[in-house]
């Protein structure tokens, strides 16, 4: 895995990975900001990684999945680094006659052991997880 952070302007990256898919990196903060910043990053990729793990092991169950929406929240230290010192995340899967227990399973089974994301950040952060399952329409 390869990546590449090239600097466009002030505090501004364009991020691109070996297959040329970029993003936009900002840490200037404030109203100009025209990307997430690296940190927020962090957050988006342990909750794309948890998430794209969740979908997978319950479509692998058989489980009727129509979205999962995870959102991510952290808590960095007052002094620098400014590490995250806590981690919640909130795990919306919505679906047709959802297992609760499958769920809670898919959630397991991804921090503990699947996503490589959560095993890493979870050295530096205490992570916390909650679910909510909601019948789809």
């Amino acid at each position: 895995m390869k990546v590449q952070a090239k600097w466009v302007e002030g505090y501004r990256f364009i991020g691109n990975n070996a297959e040329g898919h970029g993003i936009v990196m900002d840490g200037s903060g404030g109203e100009q900001r025209l990307g997430n910043s690296p940190m927020e990053l962090l957050l988006l990729g342990l909750g794309g990684c948890s998430g794209i793990d969740v979908v997978h092991i319950l479509k692998k169950s058989r489980q009727d999945v129509v979205d999962c929406i995870v959102s991510v929240e952290g808590t960095r230290a007052d002094t620098e680094p400014k590490v995250f010192t806590d981690i919640h995340m909130v795990f919306r899967v919505i679906g047709r006659g959802l297992s609760e227990d499958k769920v809670e399973r898919a959630v397991a089974l991804s921090a503990e052991k699947y996503c490589s994301a959560s095993v890493m950040m979870e050295k530096a952060a205490n992570i916390t997880r909650e679910i909510i399952i909601e019948e789809a329409e």
